[in-house]
C-alpha cells in the first residue's frame, strides 16, 4: 500500500468514527419515550371536558335564544 492510499484510509476511518461517535451522542440526549402514565391520562380527560365546553359555549353563542334561556344554560355551565 502505497503512503497517499494509507493516509485515505485512515482519513475515512476517523471519518467514519466521528460520524458513529456523534450519532451515539445524540441518541443518548434524546430523553426516553414517554409511557402513558396517571398526569397524561389526567390531562386527556381534562382535554374532553374542556372541548366539550367549549362545545356547549359556541352552541350558546351561536343559538338565537331569549336572554333568560342564555342565562340559565350559563348557570348549567358553571354548575358543572
Amino acid at each position: 500500500m502505497n503512503p497517499f492510499e494509507m493516509v485515505a484510509v485512515i482519513v475515512i476511518v476517523v471519518m467514519i468514527a466521528r460520524v458513529l461517535r456523534d450519532r451515539y451522542r445524540a441518541q443518548a440526549m434524546m430523553p426516553p419515550p414517554l409511557a402513558p402514565n396517571e398526569d397524561m391520562r389526567r390531562m386527556a380527560e381534562e382535554l374532553a371536558r374542556l372541548r366539550e365546553r367549549v362545545q356547549v359555549l359556541e352552541r350558546v353563542i351561536t343559538d338565537d335564544h331569549s336572554g333568560h334561556d342564555l342565562a340559565s344554560r350559563i348557570d348549567r355551565l358553571r354548575d358543572r
